[in-house]
């Protein structure tokens, strides 16, 4: 399996940390404890590139990547890995500086092209995906959604999970987003996530 290059650019808060928007960009978001920072490292090939914890709510800023290379094209690309939303065991207080950043981030990041929101296949829909969901497409952000962590259960009970949270989107909207089923621990999905991505990058790049 090709693993990528990929180095940590740096860890801010406010637009005037984060890197120049020099390059396509792509943010991975969601629920606490989803599997962020596992997907980006399985996605790269490269252990530990983004930090994992079995304690949620370790991601406190916008964690950005550069990225050369996907599936076939050494094209270079940049990657957010964005705090988890969700988790109670902070202060009211951080939760609302969280929601800030990410959406201050995530409406005013000029360079970026895609979020994927990470959506933990085990569970029936969860509201507050549900509601991000609702949120990036009534600010016009465009997104697709991963569903993580399928080797946890058998496929016929992931591929029902997937299929309620479709029927969930379609009670709103007439288009679903585009969805890829992923796994970290067996690298499911990520042939499609990165051709997915080498796609757009060269349109960015023609």
């Amino acid at each position: 399996m090709k693993a990528l290059v990929a180095e940590h650019l740096g860890s801010g808060r406010d637009p005037e940390h984060w890197p120049k928007p020099s390059l396509p960009e792509y943010a991975f978001i969601g629920r606490s404890n989803v599997g962020k920072s596992s997907l980006i490292n399985m996605l790269c090939h490269i252990n530990k590139l983004a930090r994992v914890s079995t304690t949620p709510g370790r991601t406190r800023n916008v964690e950005h990547f550069r990225v050369l290379g996907t599936l076939t094209k050494d094209l270079p690309w940049m990657l957010a890995d964005l705090p988890g939303y969700g988790f109670a065991k902070v202060s009211k207080a951080e939760r609302a500086t969280w929601e800030t950043m990410i959406r201050r981030y995530l409406k005013e990041r000029e360079n970026l092209q895609v979020v994927f929101l990470l959506v933990d296949s085990r569970l029936e829909p969860q509201q507050n995906d549900l509601d991000m969901v609702q949120w990036l497409g009534e600010n016009g952000i465009p997104f697709a959604i991963a569903f993580t962590k399928s080797d946890k259960l058998k496929q016929p009970r992931i591929q029902s999970n997937v299929a309620r949270f479709k029927r969930e989107l379609k009670k709103t909207w007439e288009r679903l987003p585009t969805m890829f089923v992923t796994s970290s621990e067996t690298s499911m999905g990520r042939d499609e996530l990165l051709g997915y991505i080498e796609e757009v990058n060269l349109e960015w790049h023609a």
